[in-house]
């Protein structure tokens, strides 16, 4: 079998474990996530509002990897959702800051338990072994960053 041949398994990829650690782990937050009305990616982007409330779009999609074409149509539907407000800055009409409701910040102490549901479908792995797989993950992530 030439070089070419062999790199093309798919048990040799990289990138195919990624991925279906991925998709599951995903899955896993679905039913969650179904019962307070986000999906996986909204839920991101509460995350990153629960943490700092008042970030500009930008800042938002720099966080989550995000550009302006997939994360405009998400906050649309967050704020038809009532738990997010944009709201246009008046020095710089091109800046557009997201706040959250009452609705949203509510929601927050709903998906308080969410983590610990996820870290209780990882039984089987010590929280070392997560912790260092978030490390590398976040190695990882960094490094494809800068390409």
């Amino acid at each position: 079998m030439s070089q070419v041949q062999a790199t093309l398994h798919l048990e040799d990829q990289l990138c195919f474990p990624l991925y279906a650690a991925s998709r599951m782990i995903i899955q896993a937050y679905r039913e969650p996530l179904e019962a307070l009305g986000l999906t996986y990616p909204q839920y991101l982007v509460m995350m990153t509002l629960w943490e700092k409330d008042g970030q500009a779009v930008n800042e938002i999609g720099k966080k989550l990897f995000l550009d302006s074409g997939t994360l405009t149509p998400l906050l649309k539907r967050l704020e038809a959702s009532s738990l997010i407000k944009r709201i246009r800055s008046e020095a710089d009409e091109r800046r557009v800051e997201i706040e959250l409701t009452f609705q949203g910040k509510s929601l927050k102490s709903k998906a308080a338990g969410i983590p610990a549901m996820i870290l209780e479908t990882l039984n089987s792995w010590e929280s070392q072994e997560l912790n260092s797989l978030k490390f590398e993950l976040e190695k990882l992530v960094a490094t494809l960053n800068q390409t």
